[in-house]
């Protein structure tokens, strides 16, 4: 559920005045605790479980104890397992006023005109529990194979009933849209960051990214690959009669408690057309400084560069590195009513209150360089360039940083020493260069050890020295692995962490940037200088446990 309705019932109730609720919220946001336990925290109700009443009050219903009740088959037989998944929804009652159900999310309105409308029965929302009603629901329902396998049951049936019927019609039939909704659904709720429809001679594949890598899906026949894409294209507002060009779209879709932003991308292919959604879970904006994982020292310089007047703050690394994540979270933190942001992306991610955000379109000329000279007509404290591509976009960040702006932007480059050495490839003075920048922060992602299945191992000499360092050195050191288990996919990862380098443009770099010095020089000064390599912020996360080595050995 949503915390801030949640926090509007307390207030509207009286329980909580706007300044608490002000500070709950900044404590959930920070803490990452559900909004249940930080009311508990703050003494405003007795445990996490006193806010399903007040919802149970706001909605005129009443709180119904499932912990230890099963509900029986022929209840269960009125919402198909796919629709129980995507609504959230656990029947609890049925009887002559209609259809009794439990939701994940009761104070979403749509979820019930969503049930009444897919099971053409009259619904009455009970409370229960989240948590509880979600358990339950896979509990009772099987896993998402079993839904999968009900749904493409059906579509057997609706091909032979049906026969050729026009495409549009046939991807707005029942079985398709409760398909490619479990299909987003289950991806979502693997924190997939990309969901691939990738059709072939013999074969129609799903795949989707998790932690950086691809995972199959059980694939659908061949013959269902058309209406499905057309679904995902008609949910995106592509034009589904057109398969000859590429198409770009985006779907806006409620999954539980989060509002999903997906982009969505086609490829005309041999075998038709290749669908990319990139998930942009509006959740992750949430994210700050403090969570990122920085070393105390970087957490401390990113705080106070980005308050400085001006100068630019370059963060680096490879697509998918992060880059934009860590913009966000420092966004967050100045983003302050006394300071103006302006930020130029391509394209716009995500939607922050208080921030003027403008997409570039280089189809009508508006790219980086004309959003920047405009930028510096609109009165700006801090700005963001979405990306130094050219000469002109970097020229005119170095000449914003010069004039009193802080300019925050990203490059792509192997580590934090070879921004330096790419501004002055693209044709900026290295005086200028070495004036205006204060910083550059050179990232990766890698993959977090599973904490269920998380076991010590010993690692062989071999990949011992191809990470550079040898037994002896180690002393009592431990290496961690995952062994694999059901809550990573067998994978024995879970989630991922940064890893950062970071490059402080200190008097003897800049003097270095000056006389223009390769990137491996300036990196040589910077490690005397005391900075920390990737490889080395890779170590400590191995000898912490957080990561293993493959994944150090493979990011850095």
């Amino acid at each position: 559920m949503d915390n801030t309705q949640i926090i509007e019932l307390f207030q509207a109730r009286g329980l909580v005045d706007s300044s608490l609720a002000q500070d709950i919220l900044t404590e959930v946001n920070h803490s990452g605790k559900e909004i249940g336990e930080v009311l508990a925290d703050f003494q405003v109700i007795h445990s996490r479980d006193d806010i399903w009443p007040v919802v149970a009050s706001e909605l005129g219903t009443h709180v119904v104890d499932i912990s230890d009740w099963t509900p029986p088959e022929a209840l269960l037989a009125l919402v198909p397992a796919g629709t129980a998944r995507l609504h959230g929804a656990l029947p609890v009652q049925f009887d002559e006023h209609g259809l009794h159900v439990a939701l994940v999310d009761p104070l979403n309105p749509q979820t019930v005109e969503d049930l009444r409308f897919a099971l053409g029965r009259e619904i009455h929302v009970v409370i229960a529990p989240d948590y509880l009603v979600e358990a339950k629901i896979n509990e009772c329902y099987g896993g998402e194979g079993k839904a999968m396998e009900d749904i493409l049951s059906q579509f057997e049936v609706t091909r032979d009933s049906k026969g050729a019927e026009d495409l549009e019609s046939e991807a707005n039939s029942a079985p398709i849209i409760r398909y490619v909704d479990l299909v987003l659904y289950q991806a979502i709720k693997e924190k997939a960051s990309d969901i691939h429809f990738e059709p072939f001679e013999k074969d129609f594949r799903i795949r989707y990214r998790v932690d950086g890598a691809l995972y199959e899906m059980a694939p659908p026949p061949i013959h269902l690959a058309l209406p499905i894409l057309s679904r995902v294209k008609v949910m995106s507002n592509m034009n589904i009669a057109e398969r000859r060009i590429p198409q770009d779209g985006r779907i806006v879709k409620q999954v539980g408690d989060k509002q999903v932003d997906m982009r969505v991308s086609s490829l005309p292919t041999h075998h038709g057309e290749s669908i990319v959604l990139r998930v942009l879970d509006r959740s992750s904006i949430n994210l700050s400084l403090e969570n990122l994982g920085l070393t105390d020292y970087i957490y401390n310089y990113i705080c106070d560069t980005i308050e400085k007047p001006n100068g630019i703050f370059i963060v680096t690394g490879p697509t998918g590195a992060g880059k934009t994540t860590t913009l966000y979270a420092a966004l967050r933190r100045i983003n302050t009513i006394d300071s103006k942001l302006l930020t130029a992306e391509d394209p716009v991610e995500y939607d922050i209150d208080g921030i003027v955000q403008i997409p570039i379109n280089e189809a009508i000329g508006l790219d980086f360089p004309r959003v920047l000279r405009a930028f510096l007509r609109q009165d700006p404290d801090r700005i963001m360039i979405g990306e130094m591509r050219d000469k002109e976009t970097a020229t005119i960040g170095i000449q914003a940083a010069l004039t009193g702006h802080l300019v925050l932007s990203t490059l792509h480059t192997n580590d934090a020493p070879g921004a330096v050495t790419r501004l002055i490839d693209m044709g900026c003075e290295p005086f200028l260069v070495a004036a205006s920048l204060e910083g550059v922060l050179a990232q990766r992602l890698v993959r977090t050890i599973c904490k269920e299945c998380k076991s010590p191992y010993e690692p062989n000499e071999a990949i011992l020295s191809q990470l550079g360092v040898s037994a002896h050195e180690l002393g009592d050191k431990q290496f961690f692995t995952g062994a694999g288990c059901s809550a990573c996919g067998q994978t024995g990862y879970r989630g991922r962490r940064g890893l950062y380098e970071l490059l402080n443009i200190t008097d003897p770099i800049r003097e270095l940037i000056t006389a223009r010095a390769p990137s491996v020089v300036i990196k040589q000064k910077a490690v005397e200088l005391g900075m920390n390599t990737l490889r080395e912020d890779g170590l400590r996360n191995i000898y912490t446990g957080s990561t293993t080595i493959e994944e150090v050995l493979k990011y850095t």
